[in-house]
């Protein structure tokens, strides 16, 4: 199918590239990949052909329509410290041109990795108490079946809350009452600007924003959204001398952005942004530039024939009916609600694979 849906190029996303855990409850594995994973990936999207190019690159192909050879876009999320730890060698030593994504509260040390924390918490105990619509409930998580049973209950009630303070706020009283140290776990995933900036050094490097909260755009007011594109921007520009041009959105997936963030983002001229909806890149992208599809590369799958089908864009044609585009909601082009997101509707998949495994 490769050669009538493969498109022109593609941009992959990543979160963590990190050496592999053997515990046995790791509900946010599939956003870790191993650094020899990394390694063997680029080798194997080089030798298929592609070039690799950075978001600037991209979008000046996309917007002259130069498509002389296929290309590929490595795009990392949140700024966790494995990037420069593991993923930049590698990157480095195979001159392979790369985004990191930047959530600014991150690195100012008040973001809530609340994903992470939930999992510590589940990881500790043997049960946990907690107040669900109303009703305080008794959730069992002493096997690692019902942990991730119980983890996937929470997250998904958690992403159900009406607004993302209550979110949090839910988030923070239950690390609390486990002993769960979410600034800590901040300071120990996150880059701080000073690792930021050494990084930005390099030519290889594109900083790009992710907000200033990590937050469900879709559930905020017109303002806050363009708060939190406007004041992630400028908090990069303030620590690193130059605003970001390219954009990804938090979660990404068509529960979480749509047609209004991708006008706000054009309309404050950001040149690019990414979603987690799930395809490959194609000429009439270039008039859908803050709608850009991207191809996760999930850490429960690592192996090449995965990436192989992802690539050839085979999977995102048929998910969509074999329709090229389909990442502009609410305007011509249509968009399903079918895109996978790393941080969305993979999880459910992943989840009910991991389940059924017992």
């Amino acid at each position: 199918m490769q050669p009538f849906v493969g498109g022109v190029g593609a941009i992959i996303m990543l979160h963590h590239v990190c050496p592999a855990r053997s515990d046995e409850f790791q509900p946010n594995r599939l956003l870790e990949i191993t650094p020899d994973f990394l390694a063997s990936v680029l080798q194997r999207l080089r030798q298929s052909g592609f070039e690799f190019v950075s978001l600037d690159e991209m979008r000046r192909r996309l917007v002259d329509q130069d498509f002389h050879r296929r290309f590929v876009v490595m795009t990392l999320d949140d700024g966790y410290r494995d990037n420069k730890d593991w993923a930049y060698p590698i990157f480095k030593q195979h001159d392979v041109p790369f985004a990191i994504y930047v959530p600014t509260s991150f690195p100012d040390r008040s973001g809530q990795l609340w994903w992470v924390a939930l999992e510590q918490v589940i990881a500790k105990q043997g049960s946990i108490t907690q107040e669900i619509d109303g009703r305080s409930r008794k959730l069992i998580c002493r096997t690692t079946r019902e942990k991730y049973q119980v983890y996937d209950k929470l997250y998904w009630w958690l992403r159900s809350q009406p607004s993302e303070s209550a979110m949090h706020a839910i988030v923070r009283d239950l690390a609390a009452r486990y002993n769960v140290d979410v600034a800590a776990i901040c300071d120990a995933e996150c880059m701080s600007w000073d690792e930021i900036r050494a990084l930005a050094m390099d030519p290889l490097v594109t900083i790009g924003a992710h907000t200033v909260n990590h937050v469900t755009l879709s559930r905020t007011s017109p303002a806050t959204v363009r708060s939190e594109l406007e004041m992630g921007r400028a908090a990069i520009e303030s620590a690193l001398g130059q605003p970001p041009r390219h954009l990804a959105y938090p979660y990404g997936d068509v529960s979480a952005v749509g047609p209004r963030e991708y006008a706000i983002a054009a309309d404050l001229g950001y040149v690019t942004a990414v979603t987690t909806d799930s395809g490959v890149l194609f000429p009439e992208h270039r008039n859908h530039l803050t709608a850009l599809p991207r191809i996760p590369i999930n850490g429960e799958f690592q192996q090449g024939r995965y990436v192989d089908v992802m690539v050839s864009g085979a999977s995102a044609a048929l998910s969509r009916g074999l329709r090229r585009v389909a990442a502009a909601c609410g305007t011509t082009l249509g968009r399903t609600a079918s895109g996978s997101d790393q941080c969305g509707a993979a999880f459910r998949a992943d989840r009910e694979r991991v389940l059924r495994s017992g």
